[in-house]
């Protein structure tokens, strides 16, 4: 399948809110997504086909020297093709690029993308406690650090 990865722009946020209607228990509202287009701290990626279907889209969240990717969502029938896998990249590139480190929350059921962030080089640090609900479940915090100082010296 091919798609490419664009910001999310006001005329996609529809969109978003459609994925995060099928992907999470606590969906964002279109009103909260709009608001995020304001937010200087926070970045939105969509996939998008050839044809102009969304696909799914990530979340990223920037203070300093620190990203935190806060939602990765797919739709359902786009699952398993690759969409996650790019959508995390980009983000990696970017940290990669940019960052002391990225961090993320992931429920401990979710094992596939538990898989797709260690494939990133992401590592389990910590796990917060009856962190989401519907169904309550904890979180597997997890980080991926950059080390500029040691990749300046090879």
């Amino acid at each position: 399948m091919n798609y490419r990865l664009l910001p999310m722009d006001r005329s996609r946020v529809a969109d978003v809110a459609a994925i995060e209607q099928e992907c999470f228990s606590r969906p964002w509202s279109e009103d909260m997504l709009t608001q995020e287009l304001y937010n200087d701290s926070a970045s939105y990626i969509l996939a998008v086909a050839e044809d102009g279907t969304a696909l799914g889209y990530a979340a990223l969240t920037v203070v300093l020297d620190e990203g935190s990717i806060d939602k990765v969502a797919v739709k359902g029938k786009y699952r398993r093709m690759g969409v996650a896998d790019a959508l995390v990249d980009a983000f990696v590139r970017f940290g990669r690029a940019n960052l002391a480190f990225l961090t993320l929350e992931v429920r401990q059921s979710n094992t596939a993308a538990l898989e797709l962030y260690m494939k990133h080089g992401f590592v389990q640090v910590g796990r917060r406690k009856n962190y989401y609900t519907d169904p309550r479940e904890d979180a597997i915090l997890m980080t991926l650090e950059f080390d500029h100082g040691t990749e300046a010296a090879q």
